[in-house]
């Protein structure tokens, strides 16, 4: 198994991120009581976090505001990070301890490819880009999130997940992925 779904998703996010200007960093998003910054920080962050935990490193724990600089750059570098760690021997079936237990390097890098794939779309919906990101990929993560995501990872308050949402008739893939984790589309 390779990286590719992950770098699929990390190039789509990429396409967004750079479509994103100064002045809409205040902007609301998809995702509750985040601004578009907090969002930015979260995507360029979790690059971060997905790499130090495959290499079994603690993550940094500081507020790092990536907002505040060139994001696009600073993500470039930490997904070129995280494509290594997971392209190393044997992390697709190394068990890769995380802060809620312990998880094969492939799921988890299927949990990152999601992560990064979704947050790209809420920031696109958030900055009026298109929501119609990398057709294929979404179908893909989809089908895998049906099949990963229980009830028990759903609540009201979005904690992990909201409650599926309804996509509209016709809605692209990217948008019906959206729908499933919890997104008003």
């Amino acid at each position: 198994m390779g990286t590719e779904g992950l770098e699929h998703a990390i190039t789509a996010t990429r396409g967004v991120l750079a479509g994103v200007t100064k002045d809409q960093l205040g902007n609301d998003t998809p995702c509750a009581q985040w601004k578009v910054s907090d969002l930015v920080n979260h995507i360029v962050g979790g690059q971060y976090f997905f790499a130090s935990a495959v290499e079994g490193a603690a993550p940094d724990a500081s507020e790092t505001d990536y907002s505040a600089g060139d994001f696009v750059a600073t993500f470039d570098a930490a997904s070129k990070h995280t494509v290594a760690a997971f392209s190393a021997d044997g992390v697709m079936e190394k068990m890769i301890t995380l802060p809620w237990g312990q998880m094969p390097g492939a799921a988890f890098m299927g949990i990152a490819a999601t992560d990064t794939f979704t947050h790209g779309w809420d920031l696109a919906k958030a900055t009026g880009q298109s929501t119609d990101l990398a057709p294929e990929l979404a179908a893909q993560l989809l089908v895998a999130s049906r099949q990963s995501i229980s009830p028990e990872f759903r609540s009201e308050d979005g904690a992990i997940f909201g409650p599926e949402q309804q996509a509209p008739a016709g809605a692209g893939n990217a948008d019906q992925l959206a729908a499933f984790l919890g997104r008003t589309v």
